[in-house]
């Protein structure tokens, strides 16, 4: 197939370009050429989606298919899409479980309801807190212009995985890296859903061989891990001495510790909270989604951080992370504590 990936350079982008000319496929990408360097054997393209104007590279272009793994800004999206509708017969976006409403139910499927969204509206990209307002706008830019049967919503929970431009998982390898009592929260058998970027990837071109249209929440179907594995698989990977100390979520609470930020994958035992553990990934599975052990991904996570790899955050991305100076003064409020 001749593919157009949309940026192609960074995490999800990268992976499926890839996995793309891994499988044999001719692969354009278009970009900036900003944010880092595209995957050797494409053909670059560059310009800028934020204006009409900057899509003319992409003009008298056909294409079998067009992916876009990090759209952000509906207006942005909206213009690609209407830029190749006549000359791609097929749109493939990358969305977020975020877009969804209502976290508090026992199980998050395609049918729950989701924020609204507006399918031209312009944003800055780096506006965090409308990410969930913004990916539904991006989503429905392209219904829209392609109708359901000729375009792909992929809604991917939390990614892990190389080349990484979040931190989350590299942060608690960093951490555990270094070794000693290492802070960790909550019970340790509470589960989490995560995804390797490279199932991902596989699962979007899957979809775009077949021309398969639909939204899919790519999640693994059910937890595939727990907090206490995700640290346990990184004291493994790293082979460090590093002890985790657990502690109860209302002693964090009272020490200021926030959750996802500051103690990356935290999520809190609460009510408002509860679907966050439990998106449904049965129409992705029976669609084909296939996910790796957990741990598989933790390793070769921390291989690609010792060979040199290196997390790059999108500009205005906050860092992940307690710092250290934080961690051993909860430490020593947890031992106080026990005394």
């Amino acid at each position: 197939m001749r593919l157009l990936v949309i940026g192609g350079t960074s995490f999800v982008g990268r992976t499926i370009v890839g996995e793309a000319l891994g499988r044999g496929h001719e692969v354009t990408t278009f970009n900036r050429g900003l944010t880092g360097k595209d995957v050797d054997g494409v053909e670059a393209l560059r310009g800028d989606r934020s204006t009409g104007e900057g899509l003319r590279q992409l003009d008298g272009l056909v294409f079998d298919a067009v992916i876009d793994p990090g759209g952000v800004v509906p207006a942005h999206v909206l213009r690609t899409a209407r830029a190749l509708a006549g000359s791609a017969p097929f749109y493939a976006f990358v969305s977020t479980t975020a877009v969804y409403r209502t976290w508090n139910t026992a199980s998050v499927d395609e049918s729950t309801a989701t924020w609204p969204g507006v399918a031209d509206e312009e944003g800055d990209p780096a506006d965090f807190e409308k990410l969930p307002f913004h990916k539904r706008g991006c989503e429905l830019a392209v219904e829209q212009t392609y109708g359901p049967d000729a375009c792909l919503i992929a809604r991917a929970g939390s990614i892990v995985g190389p080349h990484d431009n979040l931190g989350q998982l590299p942060w608690w390898l960093t951490r555990t890296a270094e070794g000693g009592r290492v802070l960790a929260p909550g019970d340790p058998g509470r589960g989490l859903q995560l995804i390797d970027v490279r199932d991902l990837s596989a699962f979007v071109l899957d979809q775009v061989e077949a021309q398969a249209g639909g939204i899919h929440n790519a999640v693994p179907d059910g937890p595939n891990t727990t907090m206490g594995r995700l640290v346990g698989n990184c004291v493994q990977a790293t082979g460090s001495n590093a002890t985790p100390v657990w502690m109860d979520e209302g002693f964090l609470f009272s020490q200021g510790v926030q959750p996802w930020a500051e103690l990356p994958l935290w999520i809190p035992d609460v009510p408002d909270t509860a679907g966050l553990r439990a998106v449904s990934g049965t129409s992705a599975k029976a669609a084909g989604l296939r996910t790796r052990p957990f741990g598989e991904s933790v390793r070769e996570v921390w291989e690609w951080l010792r060979s040199g790899g290196e997390v790059r955050t999108a500009p205005g991305t906050p860092p992940f992370g307690l710092s250290g100076d934080k961690e051993q003064q909860v430490l020593a409020a947890w031992d106080s504590r026990e005394k």
